[in-house]
């Protein structure tokens, strides 16, 4: 591990020095690329460096130890078991360091929920999901920005897709795609009995414009008048925007906004979010592939987590975890079912590595 450290202190030097460049100042993806690179190396360089100091340190007390008096020794044995311990932390915290990076750690994320088996309790439930995420969101310090909202009947969510924005929010958001289960009694049910429904999350990185070279030729673009929410302006103009990609199939409709070129903007957005998932994935067919293997059908049998309220429990099927703060979790306070399953992430690469 440590012949890999050197390059990669060789190379956050380079990078350093890169910066400083005009040149790479003019050209705006390879600047994103350079600082990027550069923010992912600083915590591993940083700690190389504390570990030199450290290593130094317990080598001078070592040195120390054979030429000083009694009353001397106790306090070079003291630095030496501080700095040897020291040694070990950082020893742990570089192997971590050093694993594989998602190649998507940075970006925004675009988020998609929808209720899906339940009836108007799975939008119900879907709303309750909107609003954690947005609540834990908000605890981090990422932005969000609503693309599309339509609310069902009894003020759920049909589907509402989101941007959310925080330089740690793919890293933290990523575990939320798929099914997710509810078990309450519904609002809707006279008898008191519990009833199970569903409503899935997709959640996928977004892509800047460089990344994905969309060819206008191959776009699809009706502009359509809007229904529901948004004022007479709204309803009586043709504002709504569906663009095609013929390609691949994949369509997007946007109409909250006011303004036809507004909704295409945030179209094109999750267009291209969606776009970069398929090219990642490697997969022609593009997102629809991406979306079963998160979502699948949204059937209730093909849950990653269940959400009890008569238990007040939070079960997430992927790694057996389990929590009974229900309504701490709902409220926004997602960081220790988020963190068990990036535990888990990280000591399936340890294992790997060994």
């Amino acid at each position: 591990m440590f012949d890999r450290l050197q390059a990669v202190e060789d190379e956050f030097v380079s990078l350093e020095a890169s910066l400083s460049d005009p040149e790479i100042g003019n050209d705006q993806a390879r600047l994103r690329e350079v600082t990027r690179r550069y923010k992912d190396l600083t915590p591993v360089v940083d700690c190389v460096r504390r570990y030199r100091v450290r290593t130094a340190d317990a080598e001078a007390a070592r040195e120390l130890l054979g030429m000083a008096s009694e009353d001397e020794r106790e306090l070079l044995r003291d630095e030496l078991s501080s700095a040897e311990a020291d040694l070990s932390a950082m020893t742990e915290e570089l192997r971590l360091l050093m694993l594989p990076k998602d190649p998507n750690d940075g970006r925004a994320v675009i988020m998609e929920i929808r209720g899906a088996e339940g009836g108007e309790e799975a939008n119900l439930f879907a709303g309750d999901l909107y609003d954690m995420y947005r609540a834990y969101a908000s605890s981090k310090g990422w932005q969000v920005e609503v693309l599309s909202e339509d609310r069902s009947d009894l003020g759920g969510i049909n589907l509402v897709v989101m941007v959310v924005r925080g330089d740690t929010v793919w890293s933290h958001m990523k575990f939320e795609g798929g099914t997710h289960r509810v078990q309450r009694v519904p609002v809707t049910e006279s008898q008191g009995r519990i009833h199970t429904s569903s409503a899935t999350v997709l959640v996928l990185p977004e892509a800047e414009e460089v990344e994905v070279d969309i060819d206008d030729k191959d776009l699809e673009v009706d502009v359509y008048r809007a229904s529901g929410a948004g004022g007479q302006h709204v309803n009586t103009t043709d504002s709504a925007v569906r663009i095609t990609h013929k390609p691949t199939g994949i369509v997007v409709t946007m109409q909250d906004e006011r303004s036809q070129l507004q909704n295409r903007a945030r179209a094109m957005t999750v267009l291209r979010a969606r776009l970069l998932q398929a090219a990642q994935d490697e997969q022609n067919a593009a997102m629809s592939a991406e979306r079963r293997s998160q979502v699948g059908g949204g059937g209730r049998g093909e849950k990653i987590r269940t959400y009890n309220f008569k238990e007040n429990r939070l079960t997430d099927h992927r790694i057996g975890f389990t929590i009974y703060r229900l309504q701490d979790v709902l409220s926004g306070d997602l960081d220790e079912a988020v963190e068990a399953l990036a535990a888990y992430e990280r000591a399936k690469q340890l294992a790997g590595q060994q």
